[in-house]
């Protein structure tokens, strides 16, 4: 296992990735402040290699994990030896296992590993819920911040939700496209294709074949990342 790599107040040794900054879980608190954060509850910085293993499947839930560089999985491991993806990360300041930091839970289900080189950034979960000896003045703005984000996934899930309950794939599109539809008949995917698949629990071409059957019928047009709602009534129809 790599040497972990610890924030310091010396200037000489001073480091801050710039995904520490743009994560959310950081929004409105000074980089110094953040720095002074980090060193409080001894966050630690580990480097990992493809396929390397972040934490397995029954190891116990204690660090909150933030993505620096790189690509990482969640996954899980049918009995039969399939690997099944629950998530993907790949963007700086992503953060994974967060949940767990709060769930009164002994072992984590899943288990994260590199998708490729990686760094992650470690957080004691209890730095999150109990007051720090040195009082940081920006301690109670992380812990709303961690609220938020939390507040926000069980949204997301909860959207997620209502679209898997589509009895088929035609109904789990117009409904998602009806849902981030803001009033002008174009939606833009935030996802790409394979991440659209999987959030809808199908095969990207599964997913691909029935954009195209739906924008042969003239329901949809796709450009890029754009869908354009050509016939609202009809779409409305599928999902009703």
């Amino acid at each position: 296992m790599n040497k972990f790599n610890f924030y310091r107040k010396d200037n000489s040794q001073y480091y801050m990735h710039n995904s520490i900054l743009t994560c959310r879980l950081f929004a409105d608190i000074p980089k110094d402040e953040i720095n002074s954060l980090l060193l409080c509850c001894k966050a630690s910085e580990q480097s990992y290699q493809k396929n390397d293993f972040i934490f397995y499947q029954k190891d116990r839930p204690e660090y909150i994990h933030l993505l620096l560089e790189g690509e990482v999985a969640v996954c899980q491991d049918s009995p039969s030896g399939r690997r099944n993806l629950v998530a993907s990360f790949s963007r700086g300041g992503d953060l994974f296992g967060e949940v767990y930091a709060f769930l009164d839970k002994q072992e984590y289900d899943y288990y994260a590993m590199a998708v490729t080189a990686a760094k992650v950034l470690w957080i004691p979960r209890t730095f999150l819920y109990r007051n720090c000896s040195n009082e940081c003045s920006f301690h109670g703005i992380l812990t709303l911040n961690m609220l938020n984000i939390l507040a926000e996934k069980a949204y997301f899930l909860n959207q997620k939700l209502q679209f898997l309950s589509g009895e088929t794939l035609r109904h789990k599109i117009a409904a998602f496209l009806l849902k981030h539809n803001k009033g002008d008949n174009k939606v833009l995917l935030a996802m790409n294709r394979e991440e659209m698949a999987d959030f809808l629990g199908v095969t990207r071409p599964s997913l691909s074949r029935e954009f195209m059957k739906m924008k042969q019928e003239g329901i949809i047009d796709i450009k890029g990342s754009t869908v354009t709602i050509l016939n609202e009534e009809k779409l409305e129809d599928l999902f009703n």
